[in-house]
């Protein structure tokens, strides 16, 4: 007997949600079927079979929250397979294949067993499996192009046309009566509490619990960025305001590494990355995602821009992988777009040490070095960090440093790359 246990499937990611179950004790499987379907804050993925056996018992339920290392199944193997087979099949599962996707799915019903039989016969991964489904295609009828005749995903969406699975968030009314004499009944509805939405509430707690937070805010005046963004226009070409703060906050990490840093309370070290990979907050149906910019230090504006604009896609279309939502030092969330917002206090993503919010622009009347009142077009930023790591002397220092490279942009072009 095999015990299929959870295993970290994200970078600190230590509980899930179990969505759905796709075998009951009795269902025969073969290696790479997918068993379980879980969702972390960040990702849902299906765990896999790590070989051909017998479901002997489901250890968790549907809705369930489950720690990592928790036993999920009790597989018994075939009996035509060695020793050495498991062995091997069970060590290939620690490093699976799966493919994670962003997407809070709908948890499916158990499949019948003429579908289970039909999933059995052809060759393909798990993901490969669920975009079938989801796109209403019987895998049993597509034929595969790749190796050994594997379904691949091109094999699925060509093989009919891809549809987008509406998720109905089910809404159940009750009557809460109160406890005190003379009141009337009163109507509410409620939503489930689980899936993304659970799990960034758990990260946000554990991050408010462990680092005392500190707030630093500052007006910067954008006038400057606003004007050069529309000299770029005008020769038809694109860059965002995100790409310009991304790469100022990067030459500014450059000179306050203190930032762009991890501390490491068991071995009594902090830890400052060399590299720059800033997290970058989009708000989804689904909740809140921070997919990554990698290296930013090398990057050129336009480089920025252009991989800021296919993750945002990616983000809103669900289909983000595992490596671009892991791994950022340092994230900003650019709030000003959605309207509204002159302040906040922004939770720090754990375990980072900063995290800046860009507010909403506004044109207002100032008095500049001349003593003039002139109308210049404002933002406020919000930097929480880590004050076990970093005092308020050097937060302000490092949002002078970044406020003095948006007021004037041509600083900032001499620190491209």
């Amino acid at each position: 007997m095999i015990e299929v246990k959870l295993h970290d499937i994200g970078e600190g990611m230590t509980q899930a949600d179990v969505l759905a179950l796709f075998v009951q004790p009795g269902d025969q499987v073969n290696p790479d079927e997918p068993l379980v379907e879980v969702q972390t804050d960040k990702m849902t993925a299906e765990i896999p079979a790590p070989y051909a056996g017998v479901i002997r018992e489901v250890k968790v339920e549907v809705g369930q929250t489950i720690s990592v290392g928790t036993t999920i199944f009790i597989l018994e193997r075939m009996a035509h397979e060695s020793e050495a087979e498991v062995a091997s099949a069970v060590e290939a599962h620690s490093v699976t294949e799966t493919k994670y996707y962003s997407k809070e799915s709908t948890v499916h019903s158990v499949p019948s067993e003429e579908e289970k039989s039909k999933t059995r016969r052809t060759m393909a991964s798990p993901y490969t499996r669920k975009l079938a489904r989801e796109n209403g295609v019987d895998i049993e009828m597509v034929t595969g192009s790749g190796p050994a005749g594997r379904i691949t995903d091109e094999d699925v969406l060509n093989f009919g046309t891809k549809k987008k699975i509406q998720q109905d968030m089910p809404l159940k009314s009750t009557k809460q009566k109160t406890e005190e004499k003379g009141l009337a009944e009163v109507k509410s509805t409620t939503i489930p509490f689980k899936g993304r939405r659970r799990q960034i509430a758990a990260k946000m707690s554990q991050s408010l619990l462990t680092i005392p937070h500190c707030t630093h805010f500052e007006e910067v005046d954008v006038t400057n960025i606003l004007e050069m963004r529309e000299f770029w226009k005008k020769r038809k070409v694109s860059v965002s305001a995100t790409a310009l703060f991304v790469k100022a906050i990067s030459i500014s990490l450059r000179e306050y590494p203190i930032f762009n840093a991890r501390l490491n309370e068991d071995k009594a070290l902090i830890e400052l990355h060399e590299e720059h990979h800033i997290g970058v907050a989009i708000d989804t149906e689904e909740g809140l995602i921070v997919p990554v910019v990698r290296n930013v230090e090398k990057k050129s504006l336009l480089a920025i821009h252009n991989e800021l604009k296919e993750l945002t896609v990616k983000a809103q279309e669900n289909r983000l992988t595992i490596s671009e939502i892991t791994g950022s030092t340092f994230t900003i969330s650019n709030v000003g777009p959605l309207g509204g917002s002159i302040g906040a206090t922004p939770i720090i993503n754990q375990p980072e040490v900063g995290l800046i919010s860009f507010h909403k622009t506004k044109k207002r009347p100032i008095v500049n070095d001349q003593d003039e009142i002139v109308i210049r077009s404002m933002m406020n930023i919000s930097m929480s960090f880590d004050h076990r790591v970093a005092d308020g002397a050097t937060a302000v220092a490092f949002t002078n440093r970044l406020t003095e490279l948006l007021e004037e942009p041509k600083l900032l072009l001499l620190e491209l790359v």
